[in-house]
């Protein structure tokens, strides 16, 4: 299951912005950033849902509350399209510097604006998806048109936005007057998804259309059906989580450099470094993924097991198995088994190795069984004696040769 971790980092004005950062339950394949609504926040639905659902799928998605949203620290009054692009410059910086810089970015509504003037300015950006998008930036001025005239007027004014009040100063008009958010489109060399619902009643459908007209090759349209401009169907939320994941596949995925399902080798086991951390490893098992990490008291993430933990869970995961196969052999009573495992370093006195009189830590694992059903002493005292025989047991038993050998250098294009 996808892990959400609640971050911080400065805005483009120095305030603390508030933010949450999904982390895939395997690898992370690339990092992405969502910008949300206007006056939303990154806790609307189509933040939350869609970002999980894009780390479903590899992503590691950070969403954040632009300053003064949310949990953002700031004044929404100071703010507009401008400062929003720059936090979205911020979000990225940060990404970069405690991760890697984003191969994704995606917007919702004026978000979607955001990301698609912001994509020029992040060089880390390989693909950019947009949704329920505004072709202006003065597009969202619609939502309080009748304030505009007293704004322009008396210099501010307070206005209802979904429901909530808001102070909106002419200076936000004056800078969304400034932005031409069709005009960013035709000048990005990037891929563009645009997605947007034929019913949208906040930003109309011909506002896609002006921006798919303006997209560059390689350029995409999806379709949001029956889709509400705030996206609040979980389905809907699902299915383009699930479009723009596949689709950015294509270009940011394969741009992150980390290996795709398809290349991985039957029973062989694959640990490579992320790039996500001091020790930050993904591991590749067959079809499977996961993290191996170290706490944060060692310089880690905390974000896997450690490297002896993923020792004790082959043993403990050998023990279950094995007993598990021996009992249905013999028809016990066995209902459900659990083992607990640590790992120390210490004196074991029954170490033969140890030279008399000389003091030699080996590693301990302590091993605790829970086996439950209606087992007699006998049964128990038996099943005790199998866990012994598990092949992870005898392995960690036995001398065990470790072969190490370096890959072929991997060959570049002057290579003859």
């Amino acid at each position: 299951m996808a892990r959400t971790q609640a971050v911080e980092f400065k805005g483009a004005d120095g305030q603390t912005l508030a933010a949450r950062l999904e982390w895939p339950e395997g690898p992370v394949r690339a990092f992405a950033l969502f910008a949300h609504c206007f006056s939303c926040s990154k806790d609307s639905h189509a933040a939350t849902r869609i970002a999980r659902r894009l780390a479903g799928q590899g992503f590691a998605v950070l969403r954040f509350d632009f300053t003064g949203l949310g949990g953002s620290d700031g004044d929404f009054a100071n703010t507009n399209f401008s400062s929003n692009i720059e936090d979205l410059e911020a979000a990225a910086r940060y990404l970069e510097a405690e991760h890697e810089g984003p191969s994704l970015l995606v917007g919702h509504s004026l978000g979607g604006a955001a990301v698609l003037v912001a994509a020029a300015r992040i060089g880390s950006v390989k693909a950019v998806a947009s949704l329920g998008a505004p072709a202006d930036a003065a597009h969202v001025t619609a939502m309080f048109s009748e304030d505009v005239a007293e704004i322009r007027e008396t210099g501010e004014a307070e206005v209802s936005l979904a429901g909530r009040p808001f102070r909106i100063r002419k200076q936000f008009l004056d800078d969304v007057d400034g932005h031409r958010v069709e005009e960013a489109v035709r000048a990005l060399d990037l891929p563009v998804l645009i997605a947007h619902s034929p019913i949208d009643q906040t930003v109309g459908i011909e506002n896609a259309s002006r921006l798919f007209r303006a997209a560059r090759h390689p350029k995409s349209y999806v379709s949001l059906d029956h889709a509400d401009h705030l996206i609040n169907d979980p389905r809907d939320a699902a299915y383009i989580g699930d479009v723009i994941g596949a689709w950015a596949g294509r270009y940011a995925i394969e741009a992150a450099g980390y290996p795709a399902p398809e290349a991985r080798q039957g029973e062989s086991v694959t640990v490579a470094e992320t790039g996500g951390g001091k020790f930050q490893n993904y591991v590749l098992a067959g079809d499977h993924a996961s993290y191996a990490d170290e706490p944060a008291s060692v310089g880690g993430q905390d974000t896997g097991p450690s490297p002896y933990q993923y020792l004790a869970a082959a043993l403990g995961a050998c023990t279950s198995m094995t007993l598990r196969m021996y009992a249905e052999h013999k028809g016990l009573p066995l209902e459900r088994v659990s083992v607990t495992l640590h790992h120390e370093k210490g004196h074991a006195d029954d170490c033969e190795a140890c030279a008399e009189g000389q003091e030699r830590k080996v590693d301990i694992i302590e091993r605790t069984l829970t086996l439950e059903g209606d087992l007699s002493d006998e049964q128990r005292e038996r099943l005790l004696e199998i866990a012994d025989k598990c092949p992870v047991h005898r392995t960690l038993n036995a001398p065990v040769v470790i072969r190490t050998q370096l890959s072929a250098p991997a060959h570049t294009e002057h290579d003859g």
